[in-house]
Parts: C-alpha cells; sequence; structure tokens
C-alpha cells in the first residue's frame, strides 16, 4: 500500500511538473507571438481549436504526446499574444502581472482544496462543467458577431472564472480519486494547462474592463 502511494505520489508531482513546464513552453510563445504578424494569427487560433478537439477525442484513450502537449502550448502562448498586448496597453504591464498572480493563488487554493481538504469523488461535476464551458464557447462565438456592452462582458468574465476555478477543483479531485498512470501525464497537464489559462484570460479581461470604467 506504501509502495503504491509513493508511486501515486510520484506520477501526481510529474503531472505538475509537466504542467510547470507547459505554462513555461506558452510563456515563450506570448514572448514570439509579438514578431508574428497579425495575418497569422486567424490560422493559428483555429489550429488551437483543431488541436483541442483532437485532445478531447484522445481523451478516450487517455493519453496524447509530450510533443503535442508543447506544440499546444507554443502556439496559444502566440495566440494570446493580442489579448495581453490589447490589456496591458489599455491599463499598464502591472494589471497582467496582478491577473497572473490572481490565477497562480486561486490555481493553488482550488488545487489543494481538490486534493487535500475535499474527501468525496466530485465526478459528478463533470458534466455540469461541461455544459457550462460550451455556454461560455457559445456566448464567446456570439461576441464575435454581436459584442457584448462592458457589462455583460464583466458578467462573462465572472461566470467564466467561476467555471474554471472550478475545472481545477475538479482535475485535481479527479486525480486524487483515479489512478494515475504515465501515459495519462500529458493529457492530465493538458487540463490543468486549459484550466490555468482560461481563468487568467477571464481574470485578466475582468481586471482590465474595470481599469477601463476607471
Amino acid at each position: 500500500m506504501d509502495a503504491l502511494h509513493v508511486e501515486s505520489r510520484s506520477l501526481f508531482q510529474k503531472v505538475l511538473t509537466t504542467f510547470i513546464i507547459s505554462l513555461l513552453i506558452s510563456t515563450g510563445g506570448l514572448y514570439v507571438g509579438q514578431f508574428v504578424p497579425a495575418a497569422f494569427m486567424l490560422p493559428l487560433a483555429l489550429a488551437e481549436v483543431v488541436m483541442v478537439i483532437v485532445a478531447f477525442w484522445l481523451r478516450r484513450n487517455k493519453s496524447i504526446g509530450y510533443s503535442f502537449l508543447y506544440a499546444f502550448s507554443f502556439i496559444s502562448g502566440i495566440t494570446m499574444f493580442p489579448i495581453v498586448s490589447h490589456y496591458a496597453s489599455l491599463a499598464g504591464a502591472q494589471i497582467v502581472l496582478m491577473a497572473f498572480g490572481t490565477t497562480s493563488g486561486i490555481f493553488v487554493v482550488m488545487g489543494f482544496l481538490g486534493t487535500k481538504m475535499i474527501k468525496r469523488d466530485l465526478g459528478s461535476l463533470g458534466s455540469f462543467l461541461m455544459v457550462a464551458t460550451l455556454a461560455l464557447v457559445f456566448i464567446g462565438v456570439f461576441n464575435i458577431f454581436m459584442p457584448l456592452s462592458s457589462t455583460g462582458m464583466l458578467a462573462f468574465s465572472t461566470i467564466g472564472a467561476i467555471v474554471f476555478s472550478l475545472w481545477i477543483l475538479y482535475d485535481f479531485n479527479q486525480m486524487k480519486h483515479s489512478p494515475i498512470t504515465e501515459e495519462m501525464i500529458p493529457l492530465l497537464a493538458l487540463s490543468l494547462y486549459l484550466d490555468f489559462i482560461n481563468l487568467f484570460i477571464d481574470i485578466l479581461r475582468f481586471f482590465g474592463i474595470l481599469s477601463s470604467d476607471d
């Protein structure tokens, strides 16, 4: 039993390490993004969407490759540059750091709650979160053609932040209650990465809207 516990803990730490590496690679992509012509952003964003769909499809096999994960992280970093740049120019670089710090704090707290404080399996929460995420995607697409007001975007960002905070709680909780294998590590790290990045974008947008309204 002790050996299994040690192995499980080791694999969990590998998931976190892989997640951190993904964030670092994404940061590299964010830096590169400033040199990428605007005309390439839409094709890269479409490639990112396709990769998310592929990753979701591969979930049934519970595995994706490390190269897939890191390539996705790099591309998503590039496509995130216009968003980060917009709010940095709108309210200053400090708002980006504040959003990142807030996201990191929520990530740590939700991770701690999911693995240490909440004892029961939150598997039933997954269906609700999936429906909520699809609703956010639908509203996001709707916003492209019929932009929401600043109040509407503020509400959209707040709901998004809540949903992805719960995703963090859920994903950590599931890692606690489900056995982790070596093959699952990149996929689990990708889930955490998507949770973190989407939460960061929602919080950044939230702070950006509040700053622009001042």
